[in-house]
């Protein structure tokens, strides 16, 4: 039995991690780990609560606290980071939406078909959201695509799979001044009837703030609002 005593561990607040994994790196011991998009503490033994990585996070979602835990396990702390070197664990330097990978091209190139070059590239100007007038006509009685501004460089078939005539509102949740963001949206659902909001968002942990936003934004708005989510990983398919 796990006899556990009072003393400094770190306590991870779930709401402000968007999963970046800047922290992983930072402990030495083995002890964080990101699971399902957050940043967790793999076991209590692994964390000597002397808070390396608490400086690392950028939205100050870890924190020591002084409460019942398992007493730190150096030896056992070691043999994680041992287990861990032997896995090959990619080692995270920062977003993983940061990680250089270089792709294959297709053997045969993309060739738009008559129909597609028929079609318009875009339903309206601007599309950046930060431009867009709060009440555009274009989003009056409209179904929305609040789209991650890296979904069209991966996937090819964004025009002509996923716009369909749909407006198209682009932010990145990581770069962009989230709360700037989210006041915009804000201010559209509130002056404009929008029907549909569909969130199109990368597969890399911090991207998953768009969809995050978008129901902020509709809940401060008092409206109600269909959220769909779809995720496009950085090879372009379009994930279940």
């Amino acid at each position: 039995m796990t006899v556990k005593k009072k003393r400094p561990i770190i306590i991870i607040d779930e709401e402000k991690c968007d999963g970046c994994g800047i922290c992983v790196p930072s402990c030495a011991e083995g002890a964080l780990q990101i699971i399902d998009g957050k940043a967790r503490l793999v076991n209590e033994i692994y964390c000597d609560g002397l808070g390396a990585c608490l400086g690392k996070c950028p939205r100050g979602a870890i924190t020591i606290e002084e409460r019942l835990a398992a007493d730190f396990d150096e030896e056992a702390a070691k043999a994680q980071t041992a287990r861990k070197a032997e896995a090959q664990e990619p080692e995270i330097k920062g977003c993983p939406s940061a990680l250089i990978s270089l792709f294959k091209s297709p053997q045969t190139p993309v060739e738009l078909t008559e129909e597609d070059a028929s079609q318009p590239a875009l339903p309206n100007w601007p599309v950046q959201l930060a431009l867009v007038p709060s009440t555009a006509k274009f989003l009056h009685q409209a179904d929305v695509l609040l789209v991650a501004d890296c979904v069209p460089f991966a996937c090819t078939g964004f025009h002509r799979d996923m716009v369909k005539g749909r407006p198209v509102l682009v932010a990145c949740p990581k770069l962009d001044d989230y709360n700037a963001r989210l006041d915009k949206l804000t201010d559209i659902f509130s002056q404009s009837e929008v029907k549909s909001v569909s969130v199109i968002k990368m597969e890399v942990p911090c991207c998953s703030n768009l969809a995050h936003m978008a129901r902020q934004a509709i809940q401060a708005a008092g409206k109600e609002i269909p959220v769909e989510e779809l995720t496009v990983s950085i090879k372009g398919a379009l994930l279940e």
